[in-house]
């Protein structure tokens, strides 16, 4: 595996680099070969460096498991378990609780029992968790019955299980639905045959999603190890793969309920911090992700965790200190209003809205205590107006703000302030606003504006992805989401499953529609139609990332001095020295000469493997080749002190007709250029219609090569004039 923290050099414990990823997997083959106890430290170290390193905790687990150190066993997983969600990891962990409980009787099964719920609470959610959704409900297939009860239980548990397996996004996903099918029959057709009608476009849907999500999981290394950002290319597309995958899981493609669709962005937020974590930026997205759910608590829990993974971030402890200076401030208020009275603490908020780390939070809290507690909505109103001016580009403010005119029966200001709103929001930031302002006219609104504003929507953000539908007609989702109430809908569960399956599709066929249209429309532009059809085939770029252009160098190898290739000071291994030693002493002075290069390395394995599979041009006539290439101007050419080109000057032509003769013959001998002529005769007769003297006719012959030099004139078949070789 390639380092990523630094170089070969540094071992993992010598002072050198400690997130040296060779050396730590060289630590790791050699602590598979001693004994538990003296390979006990080199884990320890190693895990200390990568705490969220699956593939050494299993490793480290296992090399006790295989002791039957039972006690020890545990005290590991304790320690790595819900810092590493990974499933071989946590399979390793099942295996372990079904050895141990497999003779305690049903205490045992009850016990591995809990461990499968506890596994799949955690790790249910992983697209490469269908093994163990079908091992879980194996297991509870075995488990005894005696009684009709304890059977009609079993049956009972393992219908929820199946139900819950089924709507998760696996690997396994259609084996489970066919397993299903096969139990529902095998119990009672006549019950199956609803079930199955019920579940059926839920599986559709998981499985739908299934091939999505695959597509940006294939993306993703599994392997790599944490380490701090290098810059490399391949960090750069795992972050960015990454990142597909949350934006992903965030959309709710399967559109389940939020709770669950929390729980997997959860998941996939903790397996990305797996291999990023110390990014501080995914940090910090994650803990605001919980923030904007309304889950401050859990916010704050998520900078602690990220400022133990990377003490030094400056950034995320300003960033932290800042929603916390924002939840000591609302805590202040309540504490002033509770002990000292209602001026302290509107001394307090006006203060404490005049520093820039202020939120919103802090207006939305002292306008509801104050509307809440001391019964002034004039005050209320008016600090949310205050609040308006700073946080106009929130949606979660605003809907704060429509929320308590709500209260008011304030209907006419309601509508104002969505209108002020939606002309200010850009669209990727007003869909929530756009959907509450939906809803309010659906309840308490006419048929008419509730028609109007459900247009305006559409067209609004027909420009979004969000929204797939903007461009088209009135649909049924329309007519749900107008006559649903709480839980209440106008439809069937199953009628309702099917219009999420066809609103999913149709998502997916203007991704697609779009896509082609667009490819196959900018290579008409570019006159590329013949490779259309392979164009559309490529995947889709989210977003083009361009580089940063200003602070760049035109390349000059003028600029900078070649590397000095010396034992002292080369930096490189002795086999590359010796290497360099059996070179030709022309090659060498090739390699010393050739500029210093600011950048990435080539892979030089990857590059000698091009160059030993290419099929090099072989030149014919390898002799006439060579005379053919020391004519060459360029060759024959000197450099001038700049690095550039110098060619002496051409002698003035006095004689016309002879100037045409040259031109002829220049063209002609151009074309004859690999058949140079050897016979001395014809060479001389050529010499003498040059106008060359019998001396450059005896040098000419006595060199036995093609390569003339003359005082003046043009070489006779290079078509260049070129220096003398003397």
């Amino acid at each position: 595996m390639k380092s990523g923290g630094g170089g070969g050099g540094g071992g993992h414990g010598d002072g050198g680099d400690i997130y040296n990823v060779q050396a730590a997997e060289i630590l790791a083959k050699e602590a598979l070969l001693l004994p538990i106890n003296e390979a006990a430290p080199i884990y320890d170290k190693l895990l200390a460096t990568f705490p969220t390193a699956a593939k050494y905790w299993k490793q480290y687990v296992e090399a006790y498991m295989a002791t039957n150190n039972d006690e020890a066993t545990k005290q590991i997983f304790s320690r790595c378990l819900l810092n590493c969600l990974h499933i071989s990891l946590w399979r390793c962990y099942i295996n372990f609780i079904r050895r141990i409980n497999d003779r305690r009787g049903s205490e045992g099964l009850d016990e591995t029992k809990k461990a499968f719920d506890f596994m799949l609470n955690y790790v249910g959610n992983d697209a490469a968790s269908g093994p163990v959704w079908m091992e879980y409900i194996t297991f509870l297939k075995s488990m005894p019955a005696v009684t009709p009860q304890e059977e009609s239980h079993r049956m009972t548990t393992v219908r929820k299980v199946y139900q819950k397996a089924i709507l998760v996004p696996t690997n396994h996903v259609e084996q489970l639905w066919k397993d299903y099918e096969n139990f529902e029959n095998s119990v009672s057709r006549t019950l199956a045959k609803g079930l199955l009608s019920e579940y059926q476009p839920k599986f559709n849907s998981a499985k739908a999603v299934y091939r999505e999500r695959k597509k940006y999981i294939d993306d993703i290394d599994w392997n790599v190890l944490a380490i701090p950002p290098t810059g490399s290319y391949k960090e750069e597309q795992q972050s960015m793969a990454w990142k597909r995958l949350l934006a992903f899981e965030k959309g709710n493609p399967q559109r389940i309920d939020v709770t669950t669709a929390n729980r997997r962005v959860t998941f996939t937020y903790e397996q990305c911090l797996m291999y990023l974590y110390h990014h501080p930026d995914l940090w910090y997205d994650y803990a605001m992700w919980h923030a904007k759910n309304g889950s401050m608590d859990s916010a704050a829990k998520i900078f602690q965790r990220a400022l133990k993974a990377i003490p030094d971030s400056e950034v995320l402890k300003y960033a932290f200190a800042e929603m916390e200076e924002s939840r000591g401030a609302i805590q202040f208020i309540r504490f002033l209003r509770r002990t000292e009275g209602i001026e302290a603490a509107r001394k307090y908020f006006l203060d404490a809205r005049k520093s820039p780390n202020c939120t919103y939070h802090v207006y939305v809290a002292y306008a509801t205590m104050a509307f809440c507690l001391d019964k002034d909505a004039k005050v209320a109103q008016s600090v949310f107006e205050a609040g308006l001016k700073r946080f106009m580009q929130e949606p979660g403010y605003i809907l704060e703000y429509v929320d308590f005119l709500c209260r008011l029966n304030d209907d006419r200001n309601v509508r104002a302030l969505f209108e002020r709103a939606l002309s200010l929001l850009p669209p990727e930031k007003s869909i929530e606003v756009w959907k509450r302002f939906v809803q309010f006219e659906q309840t308490y609104g006419d048929l008419s504006s509730m028609l109007k504003v459900e247009q305006r929507r559409k067209e609004a953000l027909s420009r979004t992805s969000e929204d797939v539908l903007s461009a088209s007609e009135n649909t049924l989702h329309d007519i749900v989401s107008r006559y649903s109430f709480m839980d209440l809908w106008p439809c069937s569960s199953k009628e309702l499953d099917y219009l999420v399956r066809q609103e999913w599709l149709a998502k997916n066929t203007v991704k697609v529609d779009r896509s082609a249209t667009l490819n196959t429309g900018s290579m008409l532009d570019k006159g590329t139609v013949g490779i259309s059809a392979s164009a559309r085939s490529l995947p889709r770029s989210g977003k083009v990332v361009r580089p940063e252009t200003s602070q760049m160098v035109i390349y000059d190898p003028r600029q900078m001095k070649g590397p000095e290739f010396s034992a002292a000071t080369s930096g490189y291994t002795k086999e590359v020295e010796d290497m360099l030693k059996m070179l030709s002493p022309s090659t060498t002075s090739f390699i010393k000469n050739l500029p210093a290069i600011e950048g990435p390395s080539p892979d030089i394995d990857v590059l000698l493997s091009v160059l030993l599979q290419s099929t090099l041009p072989v030149a014919q006539n390898a002799g006439k080749a060579g005379g053919a290439s020391e004519l060459s101007g360029v060759s024959k050419s000197g450099l001038d002190q700049n690095g550039s080109v110098h060619r002496p000057p051409r002698e003035r032509r006095k004689d016309a007709r002879r100037h045409g003769v040259q031109e002829e013959e220049d063209a002609a001998t151009v074309q004859s250029q690999a058949a140079v002529p050897r016979d001395i005769f014809r060479l001389r007769q050529i010499q003498r219609r040059r106008g060359l003297g019998v001396g450059g006719a005896a040098a000419a012959s006595q060199s036995g090569s093609s390569a003339f030099s003359f005082s003046g004139g043009g070489s006779a078949f290079s078509g260049d004039h070129s220096a003398s070789t003397d």
